[in-house]
């Protein structure tokens, strides 16, 4: 497959992303780590949580007392737990697993000045959408079953302030006694874009929904520019941006487009000033086990994400919906210097994706400009259970044999053969450097077409 074509240069007066090298042990850099040896690993951001943990974490989002001294102790020994899981799997860029909040949206009602408990409860926004109405029988079966089909509901009463300054820093705190002594290349931290806030919490107080969407954002400002200062990437979860077409199925893809303009418009205010190469930027279609017939085609979108003030992109690559749109990035014009992230692992069926298919998926943009990633996360919510715990650890270890796979293909690095079992790194992750007179396959070479 050729390279990705047609890339735009970086703001005037920004920092362009350099090719550093992954060192043995994690130095919190200025920098997103590339692939410049070997092709990296990463994830999403959720994963499966203790049992133990997970009774807690639920217990506290529910309002119930539990011993909070008991909590946090057990979730700082946790967290130092999933870092070396991912470690030992072979992911390369790593992250706390979220395992601290009750998900990876509705852990903001805790962090926000303004937004007070309703009566009632908020369903799932898929029991109304395009899915539901051609799929019935399935989505209402689905959603009886479904630990999460109900959440809180929520509304902003008064002016949006961030106030989760305390609960974020034993975040970044625990991230950071978690990585003392382990061998991987970068940290992230997933934090949740405006759109999402605004959708989940509705308005009751603010004028206008632009008031209240840039005051999210300002709010949510805070939190950015506190997880960069900390010296991790900032990971903005967005899933909002692309599923807005599918949970409103009166909607148009004009109107949904136009939607996404200002909700991408409202983000870069939030990031404005917060180096580019600090910050990656997700989204996808949801936690949907379903037929995903109506998922928004990426054509209709892309060039809307590629507007956002981002030094890397995470998106769903892998699943039977979305593999064939690496045809779409090729002929997309992405930002110069920017990372792809292609979900090579999808959180959306239980089959443990084969090797040899993602090192196919990994070499799509051009060695240096991928890292291998995940469709979406395995917990989001915390007691998620579509997929389970073991098959999570299968597919992380199959996304890191595909990563040596296509490293082998586009350095000529002799990879390792695939380990029953998840085998812990060396001692020093610095891939070797390619043999002198070696060159990558031709199929892995830019085009210089424009």
């Amino acid at each position: 497959m050729t390279g990705l074509r047609r890339r735009l240069p970086i703001e005037q007066g920004e920092r362009s992303i350099s090719a550093s090298r992954p060192s043995e042990r994690v130095s919190l850099s200025e920098h997103m780590q590339r692939s410049t040896d070997r092709i990296l690993t990463t994830h999403t951001g959720s994963l499966p949580r203790p049992r133990d943990l997970l009774e807690m974490v639920r217990a506290r989002s529910r309002g119930e007392r539990i011993d909070e001294e008991a909590f946090q102790a057990r979730l700082r020994l946790a967290v130092g737990e999933i870092v070396r899981k991912q470690a030992d799997l072979g992911i390369d860029v790593v992250d706390d697993g979220e395992f601290g909040k009750p998900s990876f949206v509705t852990y903001v009602r805790d962090r926000l000045g303004g937004l007070t408990r309703q009566e009632g409860e908020r369903q799932s926004p898929w029991i109304r959408s395009r899915e539901a109405i051609s799929f019935p029988e399935f989505y209402q079966a689905q959603a009886a079953g479904a630990v999460n089909a109900r959440q809180a509901l929520m509304a902003c009463t008064g002016p949006i302030s961030y106030k989760g300054h305390k609960q974020l820093k034993t975040d970044l705190d625990n991230l950071k006694a978690a990585l003392k002594g382990v061998a991987v290349a970068d940290v992230f931290v997933p934090s949740i874009s405006p759109s999402n806030v605004e959708d989940w919490n509705r308005n009751e107080h603010y004028k206008t929904a632009d008031d209240y969407l840039f005051a999210i954002a300002d709010a949510m400002r805070e939190e950015y520019k506190a997880i960069v200062g900390a010296g991790f990437l900032v990971q903005i979860d967005d899933p909002q941006l692309v599923t807005h077409y599918t949970v409103n199925p009166t909607a148009t893809i004009e109107q949904c487009r136009k939607w996404a303009e200002r909700h991408v418009e409202a983000l870069n205010h939030a990031l404005r000033g917060i180096p580019r190469e600090k910050i990656r930027y997700h989204t996808c279609y949801g936690i949907n086990m379903g037929p995903r017939v109506h998922d928004l085609e990426l054509k209709h979108i892309i060039d809307v994400i590629l507007k956002i003030r981002a030094g890397a992109f995470s998106f769903e690559a892998s699943n039977p919906r979305h593999e064939h749109e690496w045809t779409v990035w090729e002929n997309a014009r992405i930002p110069d210097g920017a990372v792809l992230i292609p979900g090579v692992i999808s959180h959306s069926t239980i089959l443990v994706e084969y090797p040899e298919l993602i090192a196919r998926y990994a070499g799509i943009a051009g060695r240096e400009n991928v890292i291998a990633g995940s469709d979406c996360g395995f917990a989001t919510f915390a007691g998620s259970d579509e997929v389970h715990e073991s098959i999570v650890w299968a597919k992380l270890s199959a996304l890191s044999q595909g990563a040596r796979l296509a490293s082998q293909q586009l350095w000529g690095q002799k990879a390792p053969k695939p380990a029953k079992r998840p085998a812990k790194p060396p001692a020093n992750t610095q891939a070797r450097k390619p043999p002198k007179g070696r060159k990558p396959p031709a199929r892995a070479k830019r085009s210089k077409r424009r």
